[in-house]
């Protein structure tokens, strides 16, 4: 990175596989230059073998080799290290919560580079009384300004083959449908073309991916293609965005794959994401556009069917890290 100040890394769901990827992560070196946000005791159950707790990121120079630098956020519930893997916690979703606040805090006031979030889970979230769907939503919110002004924030998924940009993110396919609108997908290629120029270092070239079957074949399998996308992406054009489409979205992640499209822009969550997940969950990261600092995390969840049992692998945040220090060091 072209700073000194360290990466910040939470610890994610207690109860799920955050907390052994990042122990197995700094087992791999991969944490140099970065410190958790988390329960202490937790990463002990996650196999971390020496800890030194710290005060301040700035402190990170004094870690002694073999030691998983900690930052442990005040307010934690207590007995987080006794919940049974696996099962929906609200202490744990407070706590994962607690630790995005801490990091989004001590980023904000430059004591760091960027944050890396491991995986949470949405019902621990809830069950806590968290009211954000996910991370995307909290990190818009703790990034407002000071005015209460909400950044206009994007999730991007990528991996080494494809980009993926969503319009919309964590709603019910009903309620994602009603709120794609003209400005929608207009800020959202707007949003996309400044980070991947700052990613690239030259503009980018952007496919939009239609709605509907064949991107509704002129009318007759729904009509959003011509009210809303594709006017977005004449708008966008005009304004030198290197946008095309609406294109079928049976096809485009394929074209885009194969180099005719450096990132695709999908309507709904499902419709972008799964083709990146399909090429493999372990190289993907997600990278939240639009905030005034950057974030990545693992391109998977909580894993509860396998977490405390050593098999979690943790190339997904391993890449995330990486994709972290990249962007930090562009100034993205």
């Amino acid at each position: 990175m072209s700073t000194d100040r360290p990466l910040l890394v939470t610890m994610g769901d207690a109860a799920g596989i955050g907390p052994e990827i990042v122990v197995r992560a700094f087992e791999r070196g991969a944490l140099a230059g970065a410190l958790v946000l988390g329960d202490a005791a937790v990463l002990r159950r996650a196999g971390a073998p020496m800890i030194a707790q710290l005060d301040t990121p700035a402190d990170l120079h004094a870690v002694p080799p073999g030691c998983l630098p900690l930052l442990q956020p005040a307010g934690l519930p207590p007995g987080l290290a006794e919940l049974p893997w696996g099962r929906v916690d609200a202490r744990a979703g407070a706590a994962a919560a607690r630790c995005i606040e801490e990091a989004v805090r001590r980023v904000r006031a430059g004591e760091a580079a960027a944050v890396v979030t491991a995986p949470i889970h949405k019902e621990a979230l809830a069950a806590a009384g968290v009211p954000f769907p996910g991370h995307t939503e909290m990190l818009q919110h703790l990034a407002r300004g000071a005015d209460g002004t909400l950044p206009d924030v994007r999730m991007m998924l990528a991996n080494d083959e494809l980009r993926v940009v969503l319009v919309t993110i964590h709603l019910a396919l009903r309620r994602a449908i009603e709120a794609l609108s003209f400005d929608a997908v207009l800020a959202t290629l707007r949003i996309a073309e400044r980070a991947l120029r700052g990613m690239l270092g030259r503009k980018s070239r952007i496919a939009v991916a239609g709605l509907n079957p064949h991107a509704g074949e002129g009318g007759l399998f729904g009509d959003e293609e011509l009210r809303i996308i594709g006017p977005a992406v004449q708008a966008a054009a005009a304004e030198g965005i290197d946008a095309q489409g609406p294109f079928a979205p049976d096809t485009v992640f394929m074209r885009a794959r194969r180099g005719a499209f450096d990132v695709v822009v999908a309507m709904t969550h499902d419709h972008g994401l799964i083709p990146v997940k399909y090429l493999g969950v372990e190289r993907g990261v997600n990278v939240t556009l639009g905030l005034p600092f950057v974030r990545t995390s693992p391109d998977h969840g909580t894993a509860f069917d396998i977490a405390g049992q050593g098999r979690a692998d943790p190339a997904s945040l391993l890449a995330a890290l990486e994709a972290a220090r990249q962007l930090a060091a562009r100034g993205v």
